[in-house]
């Protein structure tokens, strides 16, 4: 009966498929000898002959012994062709590779064996199968029997070798997909695979990883989160190298494609991953100039949550995302390329996610944001006029009501750039954005009293640092008069404006302007306050000893005896005997012993304060004022009538009489809204 398996005899086939190791090897020897033979007769068809009955009878039989014994005896094929195992290398790698995801582990231990020595002896012949020789390695390295990890690694080192010898002809376009496919995988073992190869290819002289890398670059950060430390440092290592070459020759580099990653990696809640990510974007801003502000949007996105870290562990992110933040900063400042930077900048994207950032967030970022805002309304403030209107709701209502005084501040510098900046352009102070902001500015203190009692002295102090104090000042009082507003809300608004007045440093000018009220304009400001003033008698009576209208000041003192005298209206009194000995009413305390305007205005100020006093109950501030009086000349014993063509009142076109009517009328409203409220008390 003829043999199945010619030219290999029955009792080799036996042997092959003995269940001994031993007698497995020496069959595969003598299939060796074999085919040694047939090569030296150049007999090629015999030996494809054998390769064809191993490959189907053997190794893809079902019998395991049978596999492990056509799996030694191709590899010993393969010995004995040499070199020529290029012409049978499909022939002879496709089985064994079919055998390396075998349910046998002894299968696939043979397999990987066999694999090594057909490819130790093939060399280069093997490259055009290298995407299912890798493929295959990555399964192997994750294999859980210890010992066919261990034989894999020889084959990894062996194949690498190989691809190094061949680096000229490696397929590097069928390789990434290969890396990209698999980057993503969570497994230790296979991560570090796939670094050994990226290092590997990366080290060669003739291959250019770098154009590559922005395809696999996102699959690199990831493996930072690796828990193997050793993972994490060989990535770290990686990617540095990587970075080195891009910072040797950025323009073989494709920044913009790798930047789109390194914004999504900067947003990851792994710190390393951020760090290494925010590290890499600091470089890029620094390799590309302005061209990376055409990813403004998307880093801000990343950095601005940074700035807010406060742990220890996080410090290296928060000082990397600061250094992005001022570099970027510095890209539209530089007044030698600023106009080509910016050209780069789509402020829309930016403003929406800067806006976004205004609200809920941490004190730093907010206060970044408010900043960059600040900067851009500065230096291309044409083009971001049209985002005035969207930020304004924002700046006024969270940031403005923020609890960090910080935050209050700085918004308010925005404010006070995005109104300063559109009065300017006319003459005239009452420009529309300018009242439209005092107007929702107010509109936000009637909606909540404790804010404007905790907040509105720091706000309006700060815009009158910033922006004109005079404009401010009559700007709020025309409102306060036009707008029907809360009698409570409009007292301690003027109560809130008239001690900023008298206590501010920044108010001096707007002081001395009203010092002098045959001024015209000076006088036009007088009665546009005092009939605001006027919500609050004792505010009323401060801005009258400051403009030094002591004539005044003495009518309105005498009228206070028909006042309901109220605890709130003591308070006021108390303090603003007390501001009577601050430096800013030195004037008034010399104007007690001027002999100047006939001694009339020293005469009507003694009597006031003398009214004043007998309106304090013997307090303090009682014993203050009347220390002070005693310190002056007395008037009491000189006639009554007092020259009034002498008074300060008498040299300016203000009326008087028109304005202490006012006076009294705002006063009885007030009177008639207190009555009203105790009579719903009662009920």
């Amino acid at each position: 009966m003829e043999n199945a398996f010619a030219p290999i005899s029955e009792a080799c086939v036996k042997a092959l498929s003995d269940k001994t190791y031993d007698k497995r090897k020496v069959a595969a020897l003598e299939i060796e000898k074999m085919v040694t033979d047939f090569k030296a007769k150049k007999n090629m068809a015999q030996v494809k002959r054998i390769i064809d009955v191993l490959s189907k009878d053997f190794v893809r039989s079902n019998d395991s012994n049978k596999k492990k014994g056509g799996l030694i005896a191709l590899a010993a094929t393969s010995i004995a062709l040499g070199k020529d195992t290029e012409r049978f290398i499909e022939d002879i790698i496709n089985p064994i590779m079919n055998c390396l995801i075998d349910s046998d582990m002894r299968v696939r231990f043979f397999a990987s064996e066999s694999l090594y020595n057909v490819v130790k002896v093939a060399r280069g012949a093997v490259l055009p199968y290298f995407p299912s020789l890798f493929n295959a390695l990555s399964r192997l390295v994750t294999d859980p029997d210890q010992n066919i990890k261990s034989g894999s690694e020889i084959l990894d080192r062996l194949l690498k070798d190989i691809v190094n010898e061949s680096s000229q002809t490696f397929d590097l376009d069928a390789f990434i997909p290969l890396v990209r496919e698999r980057i993503m995988v969570k497994s230790s073992f296979a991560r570090q695979f796939i670094i050994s190869w990226i290092s590997v290819l990366n080290a060669v002289p003739e291959i250019n990883m770098v154009v590559y890398l922005p395809e696999i670059l996102h699959g690199l950060f990831q493996i930072l989160e690796d828990p193997l430390p050793e993972i994490q440092r060989m990535c770290e290592t990686l990617l540095a190298q990587f970075l080195k070459i891009i910072k040797a020759d950025p323009a073989a580099a494709d920044i913009a494609k790798m930047t789109n990653v390194l914004i999504v990696q900067a947003q990851s809640s792994n710190p390393l991953i951020q760090f290494y990510a925010i590290s890499w974007i600091k470089e890029f801003v620094q390799l590309s100039g302005g061209e990376i502000l055409s990813f403004a949007s998307g880093i801000f996105t990343a950095i601005l949550p940074c700035l807010a870290f406060e742990s220890d562990a996080k410090k290296n992110i928060k000082d990397c995302a600061n250094a992005v933040n001022l570099n970027l900063l510095e890209l539209v400042s530089n007044e030698e390329d600023k106009q080509k930077n910016l050209s780069y900048l789509d402020l829309n994207p930016v403003m929406e996610v800067l806006r976004q950032y205004l609200v809920h967030s941490p004190v730093p970022t907010k206060i970044a944001v408010l900043k960059w805002v600040h900067h851009l309304f500065t230096e291309v403030h044409d083009e971001m006029s049209e985002h005035a209107n969207k930020l304004f709701p924002v700046l006024l209502r969270d940031c403005l009501s923020d609890s960090s005084d910080e935050v209050v501040l700085q918004a308010i510098v925005v404010l006070a750039e995005i109104v300063n900046s559109a009065t300017v352009k006319g003459n005239d102070f009452d420009q529309t954005q300018y009242r439209q902001f005092l107007v929702e500015l107010l509109n936000l203190f009637s909606e909540n009293n404790t804010f404007l009692e905790k907040r509105g002295t720091l706000i309006i102090r700060q815009l009158c640092r910033l922006l004109n104090a005079e404009y401010i000042y009559r700007t709020f009082a025309e409102i306060l008069l036009e707008e029907r507003i809360n009698l409570k809300i409009a007292s301690t608004m003027v109560r809130t404006l008239n001690m900023i007045l008298l206590t501010t440093s920044d108010l001096f000018d707007l002081r001395n302007m009203l010092h002098d009220i045959r001024n015209e304009k000076s006088a036009s400001l007088f009665e546009c306050l005092y009939k605001c003033w006027a919500h609050c008698p004792v505010s009323t009576l401060s801005l009258c000893l400051l403009a030094q209208c002591y004539q005044h000041v003495s009518e309105i003192v005498t009228l206070f005896a028909d006042i309901e005298i109220t605890v709130d209206f003591l308070v006021e009194i108390d303090k603003m005997v007390q501001l009577i000995e601050s430096p800013i009413f030195a004037s008034l305390r010399l104007a007690l012993i001027s002999h100047s305007n006939d001694n009339a205005d020293a005469q009507h100020l003694s009597r006031a304060l003398y009214g004043i006093l007998m309106l304090l109950p013997q307090t303090e501030a009682f014993h203050l004022l009347n220390n002070r009086l005693q310190c002056v000349p007395n008037y009491w014993g000189q006639p009554n009538k007092i020259n009034s063509k002498s008074t300060n009142e008498s040299q300016c076109n203000i009326k008087f009489d028109e304005l202490f009517t006012y006076f009294k009328y705002v006063q009885d409203l007030h009177h008639q809204k207190r009555v009203e409220k105790r009579k719903k008390n009662q009920f």
